[in-house]
């Protein structure tokens, strides 16, 4: 993936990275990466492993494998590259990659954001997304089954 970032970049792309668990795919996420995507020309983005997510979400989580988030997130045409990792934060993989942009969703306060610092240090800024209210993973996942026809 570093070879690829470099190569983008030294063809004049500007390089968007992301993180996340994208467990269940929703709408939410999608506008958030189309939004991300559109930050720079590449947009790479960093799946929790599925060790991570338990260790973040709980037990039961996550619902789909890793193999099979990565599957469906790079099919998005928002998506240009998906790499899993296993750390409980995404600073190794940002370091290595060292993009041009940081994209979060806005729920996260600007000093909480893991590599912020760093991807400034080069030059580089942090973009902070809006979310699309009532979308999240968790939500859908505690919504009760009539709750969902009702919709």
């Amino acid at each position: 993936m570093r070879t690829r970032v470099r190569r983008a970049r030294r063809d004049g792309a500007k390089v968007v990275f992301t993180n996340g668990c994208f467990d269940l795919l929703h709408p939410g996420h999608v506008r958030y990466l189309a939004a991300a995507r559109d930050r720079g020309d590449v947009l790479v983005v960093g799946v929790n492993s599925d060790r991570s997510v338990r260790t973040l979400k709980g037990p039961g989580r996550p619902v789909q494998s890793e193999a099979a988030r990565a599957e469906v997130l790079a099919a998005l045409a928002a998506v240009d590259h998906v790499v899993v990792f296993d750390a409980p934060t995404p600073i190794d993989l940002i370091l290595a990659l060292e993009p041009d942009v940081l994209a979060k969703g806005a729920d996260w306060a600007a000093d909480e954001i893991v590599g912020a610092d760093e991807v400034r240090s080069w030059g580089g800024r942090v973009a902070r997304i809006p979310l699309v209210p009532g979308q999240s993973t968790t939500r859908l996942l505690e919504r009760s089954p009539t709750d969902a026809r009702q919709r």
